[in-house]
């Protein structure tokens, strides 16, 4: 088949998050609804536009939006979904009757369409900043894509980084270690790759191989995605696990840093024109 729209997968995102005990994370929802919807790993793998997200997360953030703007699922942490009291109840759920849902729940909006509910999702609006943001990462050379990686590591924990991309050796960009309420520690070997598409299952193999004896652990940071198959390589059962980091998680590991991402709190002012009227006498 091919890549099902948002509204196809209201109630297969409803019931793999059933199937889960009523919570469920954003991987999760996403491998859950392939499986159930018996989506070919070549669709699950297309790219939206230029973005490094999938056509299909795209998709899967609308549905999300509908399903959490009329109170099916809420959304109480980036990137964790739970059912409501309302999610529970066994019905089937099409677009027309989200969408009159949805404006029943605005009674400010009574004319609200399909198209404003959507302008209303944060999550495709993270998307537009990661999106400017992975593009500049893109262009960076390879050794100060490297150096950026060492830097993240190092604000995030890790100690002993040492850059080695240069050497070629094995696909290994660097080193490190990392220490476990100050008495266990293990060490890493780490790849960065600026890839613009999609990191194949090869690639997780590769690195596997060339770390094999010389670390504890193997992380693969990459500004791309990685495909279906690669996922499951990186936590294959009898094989030394490799951690991955996607685009989106660097870019939001990033953000968390306060490494080249300014976040503002906008201050918003309200006056309450009740308070001088119960407050002030005379």
């Amino acid at each position: 088949m091919s890549i099902p729209k948002y509204n196809e997968m209201f109630n297969p995102l409803v019931m793999v998050l059933r199937e889960l005990g009523g919570s469920g994370t954003n991987e999760e929802l996403l491998d859950g609804v392939i499986k159930k919807m018996g989506i070919s790993e070549e669709d699950a793998d297309k790219l939206h536009g230029n973005t490094t997200a999938t056509e299909l997360d795209y998709r899967l953030a609308w549905t999300r939006t509908y399903l959490k703007n009329v109170g099916v699922i809420s959304n109480p942490s980036r990137g964790l979904w739970t059912l409501t009291s309302s999610g529970w109840i066994d019905r089937d759920l099409d677009e027309d009757q989200i969408v009159r849902m949805v404006r029943a729940s605005r009674k400010e909006k009574p004319s609200e369409t399909a198209s404003s509910i959507i302008d209303d999702c944060k999550e495709l609006e993270e998307m537009r900043w990661e999106d400017e943001l992975l593009s500049i990462l893109k262009q960076m050379e390879p050794t100060k894509f490297e150096q950026l990686s060492g830097r993240i590591l190092r604000q995030a924990g890790f100690s002993n980084i040492d850059i080695t991309g240069k050497s070629h050796d094995g696909g290994i960009d660097g080193r490190g270690a990392f220490k476990v309420n100050d008495f266990l520690s293990f060490t890493i070997c780490f790849q960065c790759k600026r890839y613009k598409d999609i990191v194949p299952a090869s690639a997780i193999r590769d690195f596997r191989g060339a770390i094999a004896g010389r670390a504890d652990k193997g992380l693969i940071i990459t500004t791309g995605t990685f495909s279906s198959e690669a996922k499951k390589e990186a936590r294959r059962d009898g094989a030394m696990v490799i951690d991955i980091v996607d685009g989106n998680e660097l870019a939001h590991k990033l953000k968390e840093l306060r490494i080249g991402v300014k976040v503002e709190n906008v201050e918003k002012v309200t006056v309450t024109k009740d308070w001088f009227i119960e407050n002030i006498q005379g």
